[in-house]
């Protein structure tokens, strides 16, 4: 067994220790399989709320509830042994007031054993921040775009790639970090801006679609295995197991259809002495 093998868990202390070591390693899971396949890989996996669109088909992530997060928070933490498992907070479960951010939070990390929370949300969330973190909640943050706001922020387009719109976006990232955050996930913005934030806070920046200039970066999952036909712009294929499974069903649909399949091979026997 390697010593890689043997180590313990990380944590968000052990995560926020790497700003200025070495970058940290990131990617989405929503099942045990999948988590049991990264974990010997990753420094944290995210639980993200992008299941409701990865999964179960959604639009977008507003429909995601604390049920689903909780069910796929605890398949992730059953089948990881050394990654930090961070669980997404859902839209409405945090942002009307600490309190019940705190018990949503506790909650997710009582019925998970997850090792935090992430919610999205710069100056404006930076109180409830301090509440969690205080009472013991590790917190990554989430600034630049945030999808839980798509409606407000008129979509899903990249932030920040103007030098006249910085100010509030770095705002957001100072609050996320005084406030206690361990981790913060930068997304959508422009290289200039990642590194104007990376470089004023003392908490991991995550980057997803926002340079190498941050301490760390993440991606969906499906995204890097090929798993859909298109990926963002900012994602890259490492994988294409969408052609490897069409091409699998459809191998197994020719093999039904001429009935090689099941063969003899795959077939149970008689017990001895039985006809």
């Amino acid at each position: 067994m390697s010593a890689h093998t043997k180590a313990k868990r990380m944590t968000a202390p052990k995560i926020r220790a790497l700003k200025g070591e070495r970058p940290v390693v990131c990617l989405t899971a929503y099942t045990t399989p999948i988590a049991q396949i990264l974990d010997p890989h990753m420094d944290l996996i995210l639980v993200g709320d992008s299941v409701g669109m990865v999964l179960h088909g959604m639009k977008n992530t507003l429909g995601v509830t604390m049920e689903m997060m909780i069910m796929h928070g605890a398949s992730v933490v059953r089948g990881s042994k050394h990654a930090c498992v961070i669980v997404d907070m859902p839209f409405a479960s945090y942002q009307e007031s600490p309190e019940l951010a705190y018990r949503n939070a506790a909650r997710l990390m009582q019925e998970t054993g997850c090792a935090g929370i992430k919610l999205e949300g710069g100056v404006e969330m930076a109180e409830t921040i301090r509440f969690l973190t205080e009472r013991g909640i590790p917190v990554m943050g989430h600034i630049g775009l945030t999808p839980q706001s798509f409606n407000s922020l008129g979509g899903y387009s990249a932030r920040g790639r103007k030098q006249e719109q910085w100010a509030p976006i770095i705002a957001d990232g100072i609050a996320v970090d005084g406030a206690g955050a361990f981790s913060t996930v930068v997304e959508g913005v422009a290289q200039p801006l990642a590194e104007e934030i990376t470089g004023k806070v003392g908490t991991v920046t995550i980057g997803i679609g926002a340079s190498p200039a941050c301490d760390g970066q993440i991606l969906v999952t499906e995204d890097l295995l090929g798993l859909y036909e298109s990926v963002p712009p900012f994602a890259k294929q490492y994988a294409h197991i969408r052609t490897d499974v069409e091409e699998a069903a459809k191998c197994y649909a020719a093999e039904v259809h001429a009935r090689t399949f099941p063969g003899p091979e795959h077939c149970y026997k008689m017990s001895d002495g039985e006809k």
